[in-house]
């Protein structure tokens, strides 16, 4: 007698469409692409993208490996190079090709370690907002009713709290500002955008057929979700969080531009920005170089986002 369980899924398997990464026997055939494969297709051609992968990669470099870049350390300091701006011109990218601060410190060195601290807080306070956002979304735009409900009154609750303002009041509370401070202070708020996306993006798909299909020969709740929904409702939220990942790259920098971000000794492109502002008639290198590495990092993500938003947006093809 045939196991009714498996013959189930076979039928269910053979209804549904093919997922992102697992193209159907008649696709591997023809070699025809799914939507990730024609966006990658699109990507490889898009100069926004490669020039923003690059930038992104090199970035990625200095953060995890900064001693490649410079072996001078970013919190010693010689007073005899006291505001000195006037770059050695003859070894560039020595230690003091861009100048030295008001404590003689090395503002290369600077740049290139605090580049650690603004990727880790994009990175992961992008991680954690589309964990928390996806979940919360899936659930209430899956099941509905009650659920949807509370679910969104709570994100309707988060969304009116004004992000940076909140953030302040949030940083406010600890005596000591690391890293993961930051992180938790922008994660705290800035999943609400993320939920939204995923809602409306499961509303949508949980209405195909091949997702009833999957319904109607059984299938547990979590298989639907994770086999059925979320391969096909992640496309937006991908963008959208690829997008904001640059805005949190600059949200950590404001805050610490205003003394409540992070603090020292962490190095971080914000702090000695808020520095170089009280010298700037004197010693305008060290305000500058902050802001374009910051500037620079900020445009990489955006332009990495709608790179992406085109390629999976068919409608911009």
């Amino acid at each position: 007698m045939p196991d009714v369980t498996k013959t189930a899924e076979a039928i269910e398997d053979a209804v549904a469409p093919p997922s992102a990464t697992e193209p159907a026997p008649q696709q591997k055939k023809d070699k025809a692409r799914s939507l990730w494969g024609d966006a990658w297709a699109d990507l490889r051609r898009n100069p926004y993208f490669l020039v923003s992968s690059v930038l992104i990669a090199v970035l990625m470099v200095i953060a995890a490996f900064p001693g490649w870049f410079t072996s001078a350390s970013p919190t010693a300091g010689d007073l005899v190079n006291h505001f000195n701006g006037k770059p050695e011109l003859a070894k560039i990218g020595s230690d003091g090709w861009l100048g030295w601060d008001g404590q003689g410190r090395s503002v290369y060195a600077r740049l290139i370690h605090g580049t650690r601290a603004s990727i880790i807080v994009g990175v992961c306070v992008t991680l954690i907002v589309t964990i928390i956002g996806g979940i919360m979304g899936m659930l209430a735009g899956y099941f509905g009713g009650v659920l949807d409900a509370i679910l969104s009154r709570i994100t309707d609750i988060f969304f009116g709290i004004p992000f940076l303002l909140g953030a302040m009041v949030v940083l406010q509370s600890f005596t000591e500002r690391t890293v993961w401070v930051v992180v938790f202070a922008l994660a705290f708020l800035g999943w609400t955008q993320i939920a939204r996306v995923m809602r409306g993006a499961v509303i949508t798909v949980k209405q195909a057929d091949y997702v009833q299909a999957a319904k109607a020969l059984g299938s547990g709740t979590v298989r639907i979700l994770l086999r059925h929904i979320l391969p096909n409702a992640m496309a937006p939220v991908i963008v959208v969080a690829t997008i904001a990942l640059g805005g949190y790259i600059s949200a950590e920098a404001t805050l610490s531009y205003l003394g409540l971000g992070l603090s020292a000794p962490t190095i971080s492109w914000g702090v000695d920005v808020s520095a170089g502002v009280n010298q700037i008639r004197v010693a305008q290198h060290i305000l500058l170089y902050p802001s374009i590495m910051l500037s620079i990092t900020v445009l990489a993500f955006i332009m990495l986002g709608e790179a992406v938003r085109n390629a999976l947006d068919p409608k911009l093809r």
